[in-house]
C-alpha cells in the first residue's frame, strides 16, 4: 500500500477479506495450493466505512502485523486470513456480525470492536459461541470486569488503569476543587467513576463540584464549558475525545476555562484536529499520549521503520493497538493444535509477549493486558502538538487488585 491510498486500500464491503491477505498467503503457500481451505480464519468487526484516522491507524497496525507474521510461516505453517465486517458504530449490527462470522465463516477468533458498547455486544456473542475475543481498542471497565467473561482478553489498557495514572498525578496537583466532563455512555461514566473513586482514596480532601455528561458526538460546547467555568474548578478530568474534544477545547479557549484549570485528560486532541488560528488549543495539559518521535527503545524502533516502510506516514497510538493484538492472537493460536476456543483460553491466559512498548502479559485473573501508557504534558500550538516530561508507566502497576476484580467480575469469568 502506497501513501496515497491509505483509505482506498483499507475502506472494503461488508463481505469481503481484509486487503493484503492474498500476499501473506503467497508468502506461505507456493502457486496452486489451495491456500484459503487451510488459512486461519480471524474475523474483525469495525466501523470500517467510517474510519477516523484513529481507526485507520488502528488497522494499519493490524495488517502490519498480519504481513510480519504470514512472511514468517504463519502459524503451524498456516496463514492468518482476516475476514472483515462493518459494525456502523451499532451494537446489535456487531452482535449480528459476530454470530455470522463464526456460524458461516468459521473464524476462530474475533477480535476488533473501537467503541466501548460494540465490544460488549460482540463479548456476548463470544460466550455464547463459545469463541475467544481479543479486544485491542476499547476501553471499558464492564469488558474485563462487571460483564467480563471466560472467553473475552483485551490489550489496550483499561480506562480503570489509565484513569489510576491520571488520579495519580492529580493527587500532586495543590487543588481540591474538581470537575469532569465526561461522555454519556459506557465508557466516559466508567472512565470518571474510576478517576474520583481512585483520587478520593489517594487525596480525601477533594471535592467534586461539576459534572456535564454530553451525548457522544453531539456535545454542546459552549454550555458544557459554560457550567464548568461557573463552578470555579481547580481541574478538570477529560474523558471525552475525538469532535466532541475538539469542541470542547476550542469553547474553553473562547470562555478562558483553562486560564484557571489544570486538566488531566484521558485523550490528547490530535493536532490536526484543532484550528491553527488558535495560538494556544491545548497548553501543559496532563494527558496519556503517544511521543512517538522521542521514544528510543529498540522493539519501539523496529515497530516505528516497519511502520513508515509500509504505509508512509507516522502511526498514531491506535497502530500499536492494532499490531499487538494480532501478534497476541498469533502467539495464542501457537500455543494450541486446534479451533477449540476453551483450549485457546487456557492459552492466553498468563501469555507473555513483546510488543513495540515492552514486554506484556494477559493477567488469568481478568484477562487484562499489562501493557502501559505515556504520561506527561501535552501542548498544541499553531496546529502542532508536543508532549514533554512524560514517563511511560508499566500498566501492571495499575491494573487493579485482586479484591477488586473478584468484588466485580463474575465468577464464570475466572473458571
Amino acid at each position: 500500500m502506497n501513501a496515497e491510498q491509505p483509505q482506498q486500500a483499507y475502506r472494503f464491503p461488508r463481505r469481503t477479506l481484509l486487503a493484503g491477505i492474498g500476499l501473506g498467503l503467497a508468502l506461505v503457500f507456493g502457486p496452486g495450493r489451495a491456500c484459503a481451505a487451510d488459512a486461519i480464519r480471524i474475523g474483525e468487526i469495525n466501523s470500517h466505512n467510517s474510519l477516523s484516522p484513529v481507526g485507520q491507524a488502528y488497522r494499519n497496525g493490524l495488517a502490519l502485523a498480519l504481513e510480519e507474521i504470514n512472511a514468517a510461516g504463519g502459524v503451524r505453517g498456516r496463514p492468518l486470513e482476516l475476514v472483515a465486517r462493518d459494525d456502523d458504530g451499532d451494537a446489535d449490527q456487531a452482535a449480528r456480525n459476530a454470530r455470522e462470522l463464526v456460524s458461516k465463516e468459521h473464524v476462530e477468533v474475533l477480535t476488533g470492536t473501537m467503541l466501548s458498547n460494540v465490544a460488549l455486544a460482540v463479548a456476548r456473542e463470544a460466550a455464547r459461541g463459545k469463541t475467544v475475543f481479543v479486544v485491542g481498542d476499547a476501553l471499558s471497565d464492564a469488558i474485563t470486569l462487571d460483564k467480563g467473561n471466560r472467553y473475552t482478553f483485551r490489550v489496550r489498557p483499561s480506562t480503570y488503569m489509565q484513569a489510576a495514572m491520571l488520579a495519580e498525578q492529580a493527587a500532586r496537583m495543590p487543588g481540591r476543587r474538581w470537575a469532569v466532563v465526561a461522555p454519556n455512555y459506557e465508557y466516559g461514566q466508567s472512565a470518571a467513576a474510576s478517576f474520583k473513586l481512585l483520587l478520593k482514596q489517594a487525596r480525601p480532601d477533594v471535592e467534586f463540584i461539576a459534572e456535564q455528561w454530553p451525548a457522544l458526538g453531539k456535545i454542546k460546547a459552549d454550555e458544557v464549558v459554560r457550567v464548568l467555568r461557573q463552578a470555579r474548578p481547580d481541574g478538570i478530568f477529560n474523558a471525552t475525545f475525538g469532535d466532541d474534544l475538539q469542541k470542547f477545547v476550542q469553547a474553553g479557549n473562547r470562555q478562558q476555562l483553562f486560564a484557571g484549570a489544570s486538566v488531566v485528560s484521558m485523550a490528547s486532541a490530535g493536532a490536526q484536529s484543532l484550528d491553527p488560528a488558535q495560538s494556544e488549543a491545548i497548553r501543559d495539559w496532563v494527558a496519556i499520549g503517544y511521543p512517538w518521535d522521542q521514544i528510543t527503545t529498540p522493539e519501539h524502533q523496529q515497530f516505528l521503520e516497519a511502520y513508515l516502510k509500509k504505509f508512509s506516514q507516522r502511526p498514531q497510538l491506535s497502530a500499536i493497538f492494532g499490531y499487538t493484538t494480532m501478534k497476541a492472537i498469533a502467539a495464542g493460536l501457537k500455543k494450541t493444535d486446534g479451533a477449540d476456543g476453551d483450549a485457546l483460553v487456557d492459552a492466553l491466559r498468563g501469555l507473555q509477549l513483546d510488543s513495540p512498548l515492552g514486554p506484556i502479559a494477559f493477567r488469568p485473573l481478568d484477562q487484562q493486558a499489562s501493557m502501559g501508557a505515556f504520561v506527561g504534558l501535552v501542548s498544541q500550538k499553531d496546529g502542532r502538538s508536543s508532549m514533554s516530561n512524560w514517563r511511560y508507566l508499566d500498566g501492571a502497576a495499575y491494573l487493579p487488585n485482586a479484591t477488586y476484580v473478584r468484588s466485580r467480575r463474575p465468577a464464570s469469568a475466572m473458571k
